[in-house]
């Protein structure tokens, strides 16, 4: 059962927004309503809203600073973003900046979130980034995230990539690392993301979700 609040973060080009666009997908594929927040207040060069027009066509209300993808960037976030976290009518999807410096901007609506305790906060490992090539970097990362933000993680989800040039090898080759950043952490594996050309020639069992934008799917260790 998905968890009403699902928050997606991480370190720098990880690839959290990918991620959260294609949960938000997958989500209203099957009949569940849900809306997705950008709350990065650091990048300005690539968030959720790069995927607004696909969000649309899907029927997924998008709510993101006032001035994303335009030449002005200003650290506010917009008050619709209470009423995600206040209402329960419908599914959430948040896609948190890098590092602990966008983790602070989700410290405001920590209280809602602890009190209603139905979230998923999932730590978006890329072993490929600089300050996450080991486990024991990535457990520094997620402290430094939950110390910003006020909440623990409760899985991991494997996205180590080398962009377009990724392959099947790539991928598997960080199996062991994101094992032990579990095993560290104490928390589960919940799935490892592949490009879908990628994930056709992994030797794992498919997970039973698979994700449109980007063309990721996603498979089992």
């Amino acid at each position: 059962m998905a968890k009403r609040i699902t928050i997606f973060a991480g370190h720098y080009g990880s690839g959290k927004t990918n991620l959260a666009v294609n949960y938000a997908l997958w989500l209203k594929e099957q009949g569940i309503a849900v809306r997705i927040a950008d709350l990065d207040i650091v990048n300005p060069y690539f968030r959720t809203k790069d995927s607004a027009e696909v969000l649309e066509a899907a029927g997924i209300e998008l709510i993101s600073p006032a001035f994303a993808n335009s030449n002005v960037d200003l650290p506010a976030l917009p008050q619709q973003l209470y009423s995600l976290v206040q209402r329960r009518d419908t599914h959430a999807v948040l896609d948190v900046g890098g590092d602990d410096r966008g983790a602070y901007a989700l410290g405001r609506y920590t209280p809602y979130i602890l009190e209603e305790n139905d979230y998923e906060m999932v730590f978006v490992a890329n072993f490929y980034r600089p300050l996450t090539t080991t486990p024991e970097e990535a457990l520094e990362v997620m402290g430094e995230i939950e110390a910003a933000c006020g909440i623990r993680f409760t899985c991991i989800v494997n996205n180590s990539n080398l962009g377009g040039i990724t392959t099947a090898a790539d991928v598997e080759a960080t199996a062991e690392k994101a094992l032990a950043l579990a095993q560290l952490s104490g928390l589960p594996l919940w799935m490892t993301a592949a490009e879908r050309s990628v994930a056709a020639q992994m030797e794992s069992t498919v997970f039973p979700m698979k994700l449109q934008e980007k063309y990721y799917d996603i498979k089992e260790i």
